[in-house]
């Protein structure tokens, strides 16, 4: 179980630090919730209900750095997971983030990455829906890499591309 001062994903608000709990009533009942405040938008705070099981499942431990150079090793040999049907793609692409498997988040973003390119080949632009999978997935990816690497969030891409660089060599 987690405990004051650790540092979680929480769902789709990132990175998060458990502040403490609270308890607060709510209809007459008294509830207990554990305190998390985003490591990047300290304007925020999020209550999570200590007896929710549900939206207790969706703090997940932070990756380690082995764990994201892993991840960032096996990018290049998976293949991009095109959906055509956008509601399906949409809908299977937002199961993925809400899981949390930061492997297939990222297989996710190197899917969007290139079908973008593809389009702005065309004179297009990436679907609107797409456009937010991508942007969610980003900001997960970005700012738990940057945390534990010691980076800052716009440096993960290039941190990425270095190091399958470094990889082909």
């Amino acid at each position: 179980m987690f405990k004051t001062g650790d540092t979680v994903v929480y769902g789709t608000q990132g990175v998060c630090r458990i502040e403490g709990t609270q308890t607060k009533r709510l209809r007459g009942e008294y509830i207990d919730y554990l305190v998390l405040r985003p490591v990047y938008d300290q304007n925020s705070t999020v209550f999570v209900p200590k007896n929710n099981e549900k939206l207790l499942s969706k703090m997940r431990e932070i990756l380690s750095a082995d764990q994201i150079y892993s991840i960032i090793k096996e990018l290049p040999d998976k293949d991009p997971v095109w959906i055509d049907d956008d509601n399906i793609r949409k809908a299977k692409y937002q199961e993925i983030i809400d899981e949390g498997d930061r492997s297939k988040i990222m297989l996710i973003i190197k899917t969007l990455y290139r079908h973008r390119l593809s389009q702005e080949e065309k004179g297009r632009r990436l679907h609107q829906a797409d456009e937010y999978i991508l942007n969610q997935a980003e900001k997960l990816l970005h700012n738990e890499f940057a945390l534990v690497l010691d980076i800052k969030p716009e440096e993960v891409v290039p941190f990425i591309m270095k190091q399958i660089e470094i990889q082909k060599k």
